[in-house]
């Protein structure tokens, strides 16, 4: 998957929009505000969340490492070309969007939920 497939990818999922922040940094979030994916423009790198207990077994894999500004949150950065598949990379930018929508008051969750 490339820069522009996962940015596709992320539109995709339930209530995402795109911003650009930070000089040139593209932000997929929901409800208005709440980020579940961060892409370099540069092509640097693409940074998600992923879970608390899942964390250390990826910052530990070749390519992978904690996402600056963002690793306390659990958020990892994976640098173009991307150390991982098609299917593993997309089945982790759905499991980040759904980490954010779960914390989201369940008023804001419905619709938003796979």
């Amino acid at each position: 998957m490339n820069p522009e497939q996962a940015a596709t990818f992320c539109l995709g999922l339930p209530g995402a929009r795109e911003d650009y922040k930070w000089g040139g940094i593209r932000v997929f979030s929901v409800a208005g505000n709440k980020m579940f994916a961060v892409l370099d423009l540069a092509g640097a790198g693409l940074s998600f969340k992923v879970a608390d207990e899942l964390f250390l077994g990826y910052v530990d894999r070749p390519g992978v490492k904690p996402a600056p500004y963002l690793a306390r949150a659990r958020w990892i950065s994976v640098a173009a070309p991307y150390a991982m598949g098609r299917e593993e990379l997309a089945d982790l930018l759905q499991r980040s969007h759904q980490l954010v929508v779960r914390k989201l008051p369940k008023r804001l969750q419905a619709g938003l939920l796979l």
